[in-house]
């Protein structure tokens, strides 16, 4: 009779905890499908015409990066990626790269004045998605951009 009861009580407990799980239990499973993702600036190197921002800058564009507006997704279709990861543009992109466990990411940032176009690359994935971010549509470099060879 205990063992019933007390089976009973666990078997509801967990029947709950799947029916209306935590918010951080949801939270968690939302961001690591989320197509706009949180970026950490330990786990990040930016380059800008091929040289390494310096720390401040790259934290900066980072936080800026994670707090911008999702807009809209483009649609890809099979063999037309290299049009989105080269688009005819004289905007110098701002180029992320993610590094994950065994997983690389990276991130072309192309800061225009309407909007903040990004192409994210990974594995052999291409996706494009547009940003609202009146920081980053503004965002200029200092004279901090550290060169190759130091690092």
């Amino acid at each position: 009779m205990t063992w019933t009861i007390a089976l009973s009580v666990l078997l509801g407990i967990v029947i709950k905890m799947v029916m209306s799980p935590p918010s951080a239990v949801v939270e968690w499973i939302f961001s690591r499908f989320a197509l706009h993702q949180k970026l950490n600036s330990k786990d990040v190197t930016v380059t800008y015409i091929e040289k390494h921002l310096e720390e401040e800058e790259k934290i900066r564009l980072i936080e800026n990066f994670n707090e911008a507006t999702f807009l809209k997704q483009y649609d890809i279709f099979p063999g037309k990626e290299k049009l989105f990861l080269h688009p005819e543009t004289n905007v110098t992109p701002y180029v992320i790269n993610v590094k994950r466990g065994k997983k690389d990411r990276k991130i072309f940032v192309y800061c225009l004045a309407d909007y903040v176009y990004v192409v994210k690359q990974y594995n052999k994935k291409v996706v494009a998605y547009d940003l609202r971010s009146d920081y980053l549509q503004k965002f200029t470099l200092s004279t901090k951009v550290i060169t190759k060879d130091v690092i």
